[in-house]
């Protein structure tokens, strides 16, 4: 849940869509505003593949790694480095800054903690990376002891395992 301009919110999404929408975020227009939750719906796909990581065994993790790098080589970043190449310009969507930027340089991060040369083949990908990177706000908020929340680790893990049998214990009685 957040609470931003007297309203509490929840749902990730409802949450980072109002926030793109009130700081010019979100597209000049209703296409524009389609096409970044089209690319947003991607990446969101992607980094599905992820979110469950942390909580599989190391055989399992093996064979998911392998699985999130292939599906990000094969399936979204080729689609992503097209765009930026078709387009020729520095951002997704009109050639402005858009919540689908971050998004997609949130992918690319979360990608690269799995394999960190996944850009190899991914000339665009690399220069948008590092553009994005490059923005102020962003370039603060990636530098380490940032809010960027880290690379899940045993006891982020334990943590919501904890929680969710507490919520399932709860929910039972």
């Amino acid at each position: 849940m957040v609470e931003i301009d007297g309203m509490r919110m929840v749902q990730t999404r409802a949450i980072l869509s109002y926030i793109a929408a009130k700081y010019n975020l979100y597209g000049k227009d209703l296409k524009e505003r389609a096409v970044i939750d089209m690319y947003v719906g991607g990446t969101e796909d992607l980094m599905g593949f992820i979110l469950m990581f942390p909580f599989l065994s190391a055989e399992d993790k093996e064979k998911q790694r392998a699985f999130i790098v292939q599906k990000a080589t094969s399936r979204y970043f080729p689609v992503y480095e097209k765009v930026l190449k078709d387009h020729g310009q520095d951002f997704l969507v009109g050639n402005n800054f858009s919540w689908a930027d971050v998004h997609l340089l949130e992918a690319i991060l979360m990608v690269e903690e799995k394999k960190s040369d996944v850009l190899s083949g991914f000339p665009q990908l690399q220069a948008f990376k590092a553009r994005i990177s490059s923005i102020p706000a962003i370039k603060k908020f990636l530098e380490p002891g940032s809010q960027r929340k880290p690379v899940p680790d045993d006891k982020y893990v334990e943590t919501v395992r904890r929680v969710l049998r507490m919520y399932y214990d709860i929910k039972a009685n």
